[in-house]
């Protein structure tokens, strides 16, 4: 089993919302899909062949009982997360078909946070109606995991056959592993930026030119901070790049935001976005906007998946977990857009497995965020240092 590179944690993410005028230059540009440049995965999803009623011999023998209950909770199952949609669709898709007596399942798009207050709140008040948490906010899922009654004690049978990082915490195991990017406005940047030192560099060559035209995950919210926390505390000499970058730069809240305002020129570039949400605008940009890996420290945050203490479809739940982390799971995980780290999954356009970016950047590049609480003094010296650096 291999064991990747790790250096710590917290997390959010919002969805991507196109303002009118960078909808009127993506319509201007005709809306043709382009292949972008982050990886070698250009062709469309395979089918997803999913067996039904057939297990790996490394499931235990009384498995069929855990379906058999399954059956008996109505078909239902309710999740509370911060994913999109479009990301859920294919997970939601081939899970139904894999257990065709589930008909009915509710996904919400909660911020990375406000997944565990909405847990928490309920508890409080007599039960929450989840059956799964997901959300990649690292340092919340720490803090939530921590608290007695929230998470039910259950080992997957597939995490024998996972990379280590995949169990991020007792009862916590990883839907996907998100890769952190560079985007840019391939018509204002006159160089694509292959790595943060090359970003710095060409904000040097041109101080003038970049003035407020670089946007940057505001880590002031945990999942920005999870992201630069990581990238320096793994490779400090990313702090160098950053002092030219932060001085160039105007923070924001989100992915989302940031790829709607590289898209729209307002931007030259932004660091970092998470690739899943920035994919769907490289799609449709005609290649006007791009993303890209830093070659010199990719930020990896994986996206946690847990299992309700009081979920009202306890059997349900279980099978959804070893669903999303096994192959068939995993090859839906990467068709929705997120990056999917089981081996073997078959890559596809606009998404980037595991393999994809250790094979992009180097292992020793790869900067997987785990799931730890940050102690109060190392936060204030991170954020002290940061906001010294930004005008």
């Amino acid at each position: 089993m291999t064991e990747f590179k790790t250096a710590p944690p917290s997390g959010p993410r919002r969805r991507m919302v196109m303002t009118a005028g960078a909808a009127a230059i993506a319509a201007l540009m005709g809306l043709t899909a382009c292949g972008g440049d982050t990886g070698p995965a250009q062709t469309p999803a395979p089918e997803n062949s999913i067996a039904v009623g057939e297990y790996p011999d490394y499931y235990p023998a009384d498995y069929k009982d855990v379906v058999a209950a399954a059956e008996k909770e109505g078909g239902e199952l309710t999740i509370y997360s911060n994913t999109d949609q479009e990301n859920w669709d294919p997970v939601l898709r081939d899970f139904k078909k894999k257990y065709p007596f589930v008909t009915k399942i509710s996904a919400n798009n909660l911020d990375s946070d406000e997944v565990f207050q909405k847990a928490l709140s309920e508890k409080a008040t007599g039960g929450s109606a989840a059956d799964i948490f997901v959300s990649n906010a690292a340092g919340a899922w720490a803090d939530f995991a921590a608290r007695d009654g929230m998470l039910a004690d259950y080992t997957s049978p597939e995490l024998g056959k996972l990379p280590t990082f995949a169990a991020l915490l007792p009862g916590v195991v990883a839907m996907s592993a998100d890769p952190q990017t560079i985007a840019y406005n391939t018509t204002l940047l006159e160089e694509k930026p292959e790595s943060l030192k090359g970003l710095a560099e060409q904000i040097k060559a041109n101080p003038a030119d970049f003035e407020n035209m670089i946007g940057v995950r505001d880590t002031t919210g945990a999942f920005g901070f999870t992201m630069f926390y990581n990238l320096t505390e793994s490779h400090p000499e990313a702090w160098d790049s950053l002092a030219t970058i932060l001085s160039a730069s105007r923070p924001e809240t989100s992915s989302g935001t940031l790829s709607e305002k590289v898209l729209a020129g307002e931007y030259k570039a932004g660091v970092l976005v998470t690739a899943a949400p920035a994919f769907p605008v490289v799609k449709n940009s005609n290649g006007l906007f791009d993303i890209v890996l830093p070659t010199d420290g990719t930020v990896v945050i994986p996206r946690g998946l847990g299992v309700s203490a009081d979920a009202p479809h306890p059997a349900t739940a279980k099978l959804f977990q070893d669903f999303v982390i096994s192959e068939e799971g995993q090859q839906a995980v990467l068709e929705g857009g997120l990056s999917s780290y089981r081996e073997g999954v078959e890559s596809v356009q606009f998404a980037l497995t595991y393999q994809d970016v250790v094979s992009k950047v180097g292992e020793e590049n790869v900067i997987m965020a785990p799931y730890e609480t940050v102690p109060a003094d190392k936060v204030k010296a991170f954020t002290d240092r940061w906001q010294s650096l930004l005008k």
